[in-house]
């Protein structure tokens, strides 16, 4: 697998999925199957690449166990 790769998409930070897809159509396949996962992400095409990017906003931590003192 490639390095993970991040770009600035309007402003958030997405991470490259680390796959080329051949055409933008098995792109947006990729991109639906992420957001049904609950990530969001987007279709970039670069030079002669698409690629996808996603990101997942944390929002629910669960701590187990006692605070350190």
């Amino acid at each position: 697998m490639a390095e993970p790769k991040a770009s600035l998409i309007d402003g958030k930070k997405f991470m490259w999925d680390g796959r080329e897809y051949g055409d933008r159509e098995e792109a947006d396949k990729a991109r639906e199957q992420y957001e049904e996962e609950g990530f969001e992400a987007r279709v970039v095409s670069e030079d002669d690449t698409v690629r996808v990017y996603t990101r997942r906003v944390v929002s629910h931590v669960e701590l187990t166990g006692s605070a350190p003192v």
